[in-house]
């Protein structure tokens, strides 16, 4: 935290808040989380904002919607009865701090699991259904909210597949279902696409704001709903597939009751195998952030490995379509872990050694986001200790060309057990604690 008048986004800041009528900001402090954007708590006088930005200009090149579109879809959201945030003032060029917003903040919680640890399930299921369906009733006129065609949008997902090099089975897998499964067009809504736990603020229990439009559209409205259910937006309830808070059955009733659009289960599965794949490959889109520069924090290399969660979970999903024999079919051993030596430290060993240092001598040092990033970074730490014991095989590209072909599937003798080994060792070894995991170790290895 800082309230320095010469930190980079302070002269910048200033010039746009005078634009609201607003002093000079202070106590500027980045917001951890926040896959894409930038997010920045302040204070302007007795006004507390947040500052949403891209870190690049680069990053928002190839989006279908600029910061000017979302905000000014967030004021018709707003206007009509969600729990949007209020926009204060937009940035412009001559701000000299690239892209974004300024808007006043809501009080709540955005964590997850301070959620879920507190809340009564029953209300706060009602209040996000209730928002859903406003969602899904706003109307965007004069806007320029994109339209998804699903197919197009299918086949644009395929192909950044095959860019990323179309070697992870599992994903290889689900591009083929996702194709023969195509649902019909529906009349188009306007979808947030990212609602979900982590993006709604939550206040004594109740909802008090939904966050991050950066991702809506004309679409579907399973596809919101469906997304907030992926198990990796559980958290800590993999148990409850109702926003990890209850079931998808009392999550429909509360959604129709609240005047939401009929709920078809058949789109439901499809809109959640379909999002699955597209936080997959999200995943694997933050290390060519980082590769290409424009945005070279550790995060985005950590996040990129979370591609593993979900590939893991789109078996889970799609496993039933495997014949009997198949689903209890033994899995291959996994590959022994390497024993540690009686000589020199071993790779592995270092980085334990360091990430020790890290919390014993630096954590005390660091605060705010500091602590945030030192986090992150004894994450990325283990990552690549488990990876040189463990050494998980992910990839085999003649597999996922069979897959997506059609010319092997999961009735094809032991591919199931081999994707099931690959999925757990992956996510052993990238991110031990996802909460589904023991789960599918239990399911799959008996123990």
């Amino acid at each position: 935290m800082t309230g320095a008048s010469d930190h980079p986004l302070h002269a910048g800041l200033t010039r746009a808040l005078a634009r609201a009528g607003l002093p000079a900001p202070s106590a500027l402090e980045r917001l951890s989380g926040g896959a894409n954007m930038e997010s920045w708590r302040f204070t302007a006088g007795a006004e507390t904002c947040i500052l949403r930005r891209a870190p690049s200009l680069e990053m928002m090149a190839a989006r279908p919607m600029d910061h000017a579109g979302e905000a000014a879809l967030i004021r018709a959201a707003r206007a009509a009865g969600v729990l949007a945030p209020e926009i204060l003032v937009e940035l412009e060029a001559g701000d000299g701090i690239g892209s974004g917003f300024v808007m006043r903040a809501i009080p709540g919680t955005p964590d997850p699991n301070a959620i879920l640890a507190v809340a009564d399930p029953q209300v706060l299921i009602r209040d996000i259904a209730r928002e859903l369906a406003a969602t899904h009733r706003t109307d965007p006129a004069g806007i320029p909210v994109p339209v998804m065609d699903t197919a197009e949008a299918l086949a644009e997902l395929k192909a950044r597949f095959i860019s990323y090099g179309a070697d992870r089975p599992i994903l290889a897998l689900a591009v083929r279902w996702l194709e023969q499964n195509l649902p019909a067009p529906v009349p188009p809504r306007l979808v947030h696409g990212d609602f979900r736990l982590g993006n709604l603020l939550v206040e004594d229990g109740r909802l008090s704001g939904v966050l991050d439009w950066e991702l809506a559209h004309l679409g579907d409205p399973h596809e919101d709903i469906a997304f907030g259910c992926m198990t990796v937006w559980r958290f800590s309830r993999p148990d409850r597939p109702g926003y990890g808070l209850t079931s998808i059955a009392e999550l429909v009733q509360a959604y129709e009751e609240a005047g939401g659009q009929p709920f078809d289960y058949d789109r439901f599965r499809f809109w959640t195998v379909y999002r699955t794949f597209w936080w997959a490959l999200g995943c694997l889109q933050m290390g060519g952030y980082w590769r290409g520069g424009h945005d070279r924090s550790i995060e985005r290399v950590v996040v990129a490995r979370r591609t593993s969660e979900q590939e893991l979970d789109l078996l889970l999903l799609l496993e039933d379509l495997a014949p009997e024999a198949e689903r209890q079919r033994p899995l291959p051993p996994p590959q022994a872990p390497l024993q540690p030596g009686t000589g020199e430290p071993s790779g592995a060993e270092i980085l334990t050694a360091i990430s020790e240092w890290l919390a014993q001598d630096i954590k005390p040092l660091v605060s705010g986001r500091g602590r945030f990033d030192l986090a992150v970074a004894r994450n990325a730490l283990g990552i690549v200790a488990r990876e040189l014991d463990q050494r998980p095989v992910a990839t085999d590209a003649a597999l996922a060309a069979d897959l997506m072909a059609g010319k092997a599937d999961l009735a094809t003798p032991g591919v199931l057990a081999r994707l099931r080994r690959m999925a757990l060792d992956k996510l052993t070894a990238d991110v031990p604690k996802y909460p589904a995991l023991a789960n599918a170790r239990a399911r799959w290895e008996g123990n």
